[in-house]
């Protein structure tokens, strides 16, 4: 981290205790992986989101959620997602998430489209 810079959430969440994992996920998953061009942000973001679903990782969803919102996902195609998966994922893991998506879009005041 620079001077100046506002600690990364995994800076935040492990700082000195897991100085690797942080390098990893700052320097090499968002720092390259995010930014490879083949795919776009939005596109990452929902492919994130569906594989966090489908692992039934839904701690790591409010912050996906609010990155695929930043990269352009509506709170439309974010729900429809979640929908569509509950017959891929499992009813259980959609409706987790969802419960998830509900608080977390509806905190977003942006607009849906």
């Amino acid at each position: 981290m620079t001077a100046g810079t506002e600690p990364s959430g995994a800076q935040k969440m492990f700082g000195d205790f897991a100085p690797a994992l942080v390098h990893f996920t700052d320097d090499v998953l968002f720092g390259e992986a995010w930014t490879r061009p083949q795919l776009t942000p939005k596109e990452r973001s929902l492919i994130t989101v569906a594989a966090l679903i489908t692992g039934g990782n839904t701690e790591q969803l409010v912050f996906h959620l609010g990155l695929a919102r930043d990269n352009g996902a509506t709170a439309e195609e974010l729900i429809e997602a979640i929908t569509h998966l509950a017959f891929y994922a499992g009813w259980p893991k959609a409706m987790s998430a969802m419960a998830v998506a509900k608080q977390v879009l509806s905190e977003d005041p942006r607009p849906s489209n």
